[in-house]
């Protein structure tokens, strides 16, 4: 695979993951349609902070004991793929209950810029979900022609746009944006996605 091809498909898999239903979502959410466009920008932020954490952490930390540690590698392949999976059934699941999404209102000591990006940073260091889907995926294309800074650069980048994108879109648009079909549509091909994802992980190996 070319270095061209693997940053594709990292970046590929990073914006599926991005784009799953979960917590780092539903913090963007509420605070767009609660607070408005510049929390939920706010929330983005920081929650890509907290993926180039992630991404930093599992290339330069987990990565050596993954390429040392066949049982390792196993191990965290094993869990990472069935994460995949889980979070493949539970938006598939989603879809087909409707899709609806549940937005509360956040206190009135919870409304400046820097609390929305707290709460998206830490939705996102503090949930064990992310870190097993970054452990497993990072590690594949750490190479010698791809950087970590590379691959953090690329997840950040995406992270934000996706969730740049949802903030404004719910914030002009939420009306739209709630509406089942609309939802439906979305958890069906990110859960098939997810799905087959994890069957790919499942399969592959440590070389």
């Amino acid at each position: 695979m070319t270095t061209f091809a693997e940053i594709a498909a990292f970046g590929g898999v990073v914006m599926v993951g991005a784009m799953s239903p979960g917590p780092d979502f539903a913090v963007v959410v509420r605070r767009s349609a609660v607070s408005g466009r510049g929390y939920g920008m706010a929330a983005a932020a920081g929650i890509a902070v907290g993926v180039f954490c992630w991404v930093v952490a599992a290339a330069t930390g987990i990565a050596a004991l993954l390429a040392a540690s066949a049982v390792a590698f196993t191990v965290v392949k094993v869990v990472g793929a069935v994460y995949l999976g889980y979070l493949g059934v539970r938006a598939l699941l989603a879809a087909r209950r409707g899709g609806a999404v549940e937005v509360d209102v956040p206190s009135r000591g919870q409304r400046s810029s820097w609390a929305a990006f707290g709460e998206g940073l830490l939705t996102n260091v503090l949930n064990p979900k992310a870190a097993l889907f970054f452990v497993a995926l990072v590690p594949q294309f750490v190479t010698s022609s791809v950087s970590v800074l590379t691959l953090s650069g690329i997840a950040v980048v995406l992270t934000v746009v996706w969730f740049v994108t949802v903030a404004n879109l719910v914030s002009a648009l939420r009306r739209v944006f709630a509406r089942p079909a609309v939802r439906r549509g979305m958890d069906g091909l990110t859960g098939a996605v997810l799905i087959g994802l994890g069957v790919k992980l499942a399969l592959s190996n440590a070389k």
